[in-house]
C-alpha cells in the first residue's frame, strides 16, 4: 500500500494533467449531495468530489477534511468513506487536506477544524455520501460500457461485478468513463445490517508510520536550507522587550542571527541546539506592564466578584429561585484550577516567506484560521499562504490556537531562509493558553428524597467569542454551559444561568473536555451530596432520576454491574471507595466507576475504573475504546495533579516535574463496555476525560468523608498524618 500519511498542498492537488470530471460538494446545513462542474484534479481521471481521487490502477487517494491528532480520525473517516464505495482498506492511501473551509469545513463550526468531539458527528453523512455516490458513478460506467441495467450490478472491495455474465472491472479500469456520468443528486446510503467495515474494529492506519518513524509531525517538516528558532518570550503577558545584550548569544556556534521584537526575542541557528544555548546565554530586562502584580489568588478573587452578578439564563424549567428559598436548600461552590494543554509536541511551526509568498509546514487543528493569521502578519491575500498540515502530537485544543504561528511568522518574514520555531517544554508551559479556572455554584432542595429544584450558576469566560465569533449570541457561550443545561436527570424545577468572566492578563483557549469538565463535576458531586442527603445509595438515587433517559440508565446499569458496585472492596490497609459519574455530553452518554485507595498522607491510588459507553454507532469499536483509556488518564491527571498558578504575572510551573502527568506506575486497570447502538454517532474524544473526574472525586468521598469541591484533589484535606 502506498505511504497513507502523504501531506497534501493546494499545489499538488491542482497540478497535473486535467481530465473531465465532476466535483460533489457537500452542502452541509442538510447534508445533501450538491453538483458542481470542476476540472479533475492531480492527474486522477476521477475525483468526484472533493475527499475521492481514483487513479487508473484503482488506489484511491482520500483527502482526510480533519486532522489526525492521535484521535484515530484518519481511520474512522476512511472506513466511512470505504464502507459505502465498496473499497478494501489496503487499497487507499490518504492526504491532508489543504487549507478551504468551502471544500473542506467542518459542518458543524462551519469552518475547517478538528475539536469538540466534532469530528465523527459532523462527518458522519457527509462521508457516507461521498463514497455513496463515487460508487454510483463508477456503476453507471460499468453499466453503460456492458450495456446492462445498473440494478443487476454489485460491486465488491473495489470491483464492478455482473453475475450473469461473470464480468468484472476493477475502478481503476472504469475511472475515466466514471468521470463522465452524471453525480447523483441523492444517492441511497447502506443499510447497516450490510455494513462490512463500520462496527468492526480495524488497525489504524497511520500505525505502521509511528512504528517505522516514517511519519512526519510538524516538528519533522525540514525544508531545503531551514533554519532554527529558539524563542524567549516575556514571561507577562502584554510585556514588552526593554534590553538585552546580544553579544553572548551571538558568540554560540552555529548562530547566524539575533532578532527582537517588542515582546519576544528569537535566536536563530543552523541547528536546534544552537539556537536553545543561544537563547539560554540571554538575560532580557523585561516591563512586565499592566499584569505585574497578577496572582493566583487575585484571579480568583476577580471571579468570586463576578459570580455575585447577574446571570443570564441558559435553560429553565418551572421556578426553580421559589422552591430554592424554602428551607432545606443544600448549596456547594466548586473551584477549578487553571490548566495547561502540554502536549508531547510542543508548540513549533516552519515558514518561507518569499516576497508576497508564504508556506508553512506544521501541525495544526484549525487550517484555514492558520492561513488567514499569517496573511494578515504579512499584510497579504491568503491565497498567497500555502499550508501544509501534518499529523499531530497532542493538541488537546493547544492546537485550535494560532498564537504560535504568528510568532513564526514574524520571524520568518525577517529571513531569507525557512525557520522552524520550537518552543522548550518550559515555554511551552510558561507562555501558553491556558484552561481558564472556573466556578460554579450549585443548589437544590429535596422533597421526599427527591430533588424537587436545581440551580447552577457557572462562572468563566467566553472563548467562544473570541475564537469563532459567529458561534456567540452576545450572551451565553454553549461550550461553558455544556453538562450543565442538559444534565440526564428529571427535575421539576431547573435553572443553569452562566455569568461571563474573562481573566485579565490571562490568554484562555480550550481544554480537552471543554465547559463539560467543569459542569458535569460539579453535577456529579453534588448528586452524590444530595444522595447523602436522602439517606439513599448514589446509584439508586441516580437510577430514579433518569426515567426519560433509558441510553443513561443502560451505561449505568453496565458500569455497576462491571465493577460490582454491590461487592465490598479489600479490607486493611489504605481507605477505599467506589464513586459513580453519570453524563451526556458531546452526544455521547457515559457511566464511570472508580475505585479509590488513600493512604494516610493522603495520597490518592486509583487502582481500577470502570467505564460503560453509549456513543451512537461504532465506527471503529477499538478506537472507541482507546480513546476512552487516553482520555482517563487525561482526566486522571487533572483531578489529581494538574494546577497551573500565577506569581507576580508568571506562570509557576514549567516542566513535569512540578506540573505533573500520571505516571506509568499510576495507571489503573480500565474497563470500557461500549454499547451496540443505532443512534447517530457522537463524541468520543473528551468524554474520557471529563467522565473519571468526579468518579475519583466521590470515590474519594466514599473512601475519607471528604467532600471534594477543588481540583486538583488536595491531599492535605485527606491526610490522617498531619503535621
Amino acid at each position: 500500500m502506498a505511504d497513507p500519511l502523504v501531506a497534501a498542498s493546494r499545489r499538488a492537488v491542482l497540478k497535473g494533467v486535467f481530465v473531465s470530471a465532476f466535483v460533489l460538494g457537500i452542502e452541509f446545513a442538510t447534508a445533501r449531495v450538491a453538483v458542481a462542474a470542476e476540472q479533475g484534479r492531480g492527474g486522477f481521471p476521477f475525483a468526484p468530489d472533493a475527499f475521492i481521487r481514483l487513479a487508473a490502477d484503482g488506489e484511491a487517494t482520500l483527502i482526510m477534511p480533519q486532522v489526525e491528532m492521535g484521535q484515530g480520525i484518519y481511520t474512522g473517516l476512511t472506513m466511512l468513506i470505504a464502507e459505502e464505495m465498496d473499497l478494501a482498506m489496503d487499497q487507499i492511501s490518504l492526504e491532508a487536506a489543504p487549507a478551504s473551509d468551502a471544500l473542506y469545513g467542518n459542518p458543524i463550526f462551519k469552518v475547517q477544524a478538528t475539536g469538540g468531539s466534532t469530528s465523527m458527528q459532523a462527518w458522519w453523512l457527509p462521508m457516507r455520501q461521498a463514497g455513496a455516490s463515487a460508487r454510483a458513478m463508477l456503476v453507471a460506467a460499468a453499466a453503460r460500457s456492458w450495456k446492462v441495467d445498473p440494478a443487476m450490478l454489485r460491486t465488491e472491495a473495489g470491483e464492478v461485478i455482473h453475475e450473469a455474465s461473470g464480468r468484472r472491472a476493477g475502478y481503476g479500469s472504469l475511472a475515466a468513463l466514471a468521470a463522465l456520468q452524471a453525480v447523483p443528486a441523492e444517492v441511497p446510503l447502506k443499510d447497516p445490517s450490510t455494513f462490512r467495515l463500520i462496527g468492526k474494529s480495524h488497525r489504524r492506519m497511520d500505525t505502521a508510520g509511528k512504528v517505522d518513524g516514517s511519519v512526519r509531525y510538524g516538528i519533522d517538516a525540514m525544508p531545503e536550507g531551514v533554519r532554527f528558532a529558539a524563542l524567549a518570550i516575556s514571561p507577562v503577558a502584554g510585556g514588552r522587550l526593554i534590553s538585552v545584550d546580544e553579544k553572548p548569544a551571538r558568540a554560540v556556534a552555529g548562530v547566524e542571527d539575533v532578532l527582537l521584537f517588542d515582546d519576544m526575542i528569537a535566536c536563530i541557528a543552523s541547528n536546534s541546539w544552537a539556537a536553545m544555548k543561544a537563547i539560554a546565554a540571554l538575560e532580557p530586562v523585561w516591563d512586565d506592564g499592566a499584569f505585574a502584580a497578577l496572582s493566583t489568588e487575585s484571579l480568583r478573587a476577580g471571579l468570586e466578584e463576578a459570580a455575585k452578578g447577574k446571570a443570564v439564563v441558559a435553560k429553565a424549567i418551572g421556578n426553580a429561585d421559589a422552591e430554592l428559598a424554602k428551607d432545606g436548600t443544600i448549596e456547594l461552590a466548586f473551584r477549578f484550577p487553571m490548566l495547561a494543554h502540554a502536549p508531547m509536541e510542543p508548540m513549533n511551526c516552519t515558514v518561507h516567506v518569499r516576497g508576497d509568498e508564504c508556506e508553512i509546514w506544521v501541525g495544526t487543528q484549525v487550517m484555514t484560521m492558520t492561513q488567514r493569521a499569517a496573511a494578515e502578519e504579512l499584510g497579504i491575500a491568503p491565497e498567497r499562504v500555502n499550508v501544509h498540515n501534518h499529523l499531530i502530537g497532542g493538541g488537546f485544543g493547544r492546537r485550535l490556537e494560532v498564537d504560535f504561528v504568528r510568532r513564526a511568522v514574524r520571524v520568518a518574514g525577517r529571513s531569507a531562509s525557512p525557520v522552524k520555531i520550537f518552543y522548550s517544554r518550559e515555554l511551552d508551559i510558561q507562555s501558553g493558553m491556558y484552561r481558564s479556572i472556573y466556578g460554579t455554584w450549585l443548589s437544590a432542595r429535596l422533597e421526599n428524597g427527591k430533588p424537587v429544584a436545581w440551580r447552577h450558576r457557572i462562572v468563566g469566560p467566553a472563548i467562544i467569542a473570541r475564537w469563532l465569533p459567529p458561534g456567540f449570541d452576545g450572551r451565553i457561550d454553549n461550550d461553558a454551559v455544556d453538562g450543565a443545561a442538559e444534565p440526564p436527570y428529571d427535575f421539576p424545577n431547573f435553572r443553569a444561568e452562566y455569568i461571563r468572566h474573562e481573566l485579565p492578563g490571562i490568554p484562555t483557549a480550550f481544554w480537552r473536555g471543554v465547559g463539560p469538565n467543569v459542569n458535569i463535576f460539579s453535577v456529579e458531586v453534588m448528586m452524590d451530596a444530595l444522595a447523602e442527603a436522602a439517606g439513599r445509595g448514589p446509584l439508586e438515587f441516580r437510577q430514579d432520576l433518569i426515567r426519560s433517559h433509558p441510553r443513561a440508565r443502560q451505561v449505568l446499569d453496565l458500569a455497576a454491574r462491571k465493577a460490582g458496585w454491590d461487592t465490598p472492596l479489600p479490607g486493611g490497609g489504605p481507605r477505599r471507595g467506589r464513586g459513580i459519574s453519570l453524563q451526556f455530553a458531546f452526544g455521547s452518554y457515559l457511566a464511570t466507576i472508580a475505585e479509590v485507595a488513600v493512604d494516610d498522607d493522603g495520597n490518592v491510588a486509583v487502582p481500577r475504573i470502570v467505564t460503560a459507553v453509549d456513543c451512537g454507532v461504532l465506527v471503529n469499536p477499538d478506537q472507541v475504546r482507546s480513546q476512552i483509556e487516553g482520555g482517563v488518564i487525561f482526566g486522571m491527571t487533572a483531578a489529581l495533579h494538574s494546577d497551573v498558578t500565577i506569581r507576580a504575572g508568571r506562570v509557576v510551573q514549567s516542566n513535569f516535574h512540578d506540573y505533573r502527568v500520571v505516571r506509568i506506575d499510576e495507571a489503573p486497570q480500565v474497563d470500557v463496555i461500549l454499547v451496540e447502538s443505532a443512534e447517530k454517532p457522537g463524541g468520543i474524544g473528551e468524554p474520557g476525560t471529563v467522565s473519571v473526574q468526579p468518579a475519583i472525586a466521590n470515590a474519594v468521598h466514599a473512601a475519607t468523608g471528604q467532600r471534594i469541591v477543588t481540583l486538583p484533589i488536595d491531599r492535605n484535606l485527606l491526610a490522617r498524618n498531619r503535621v
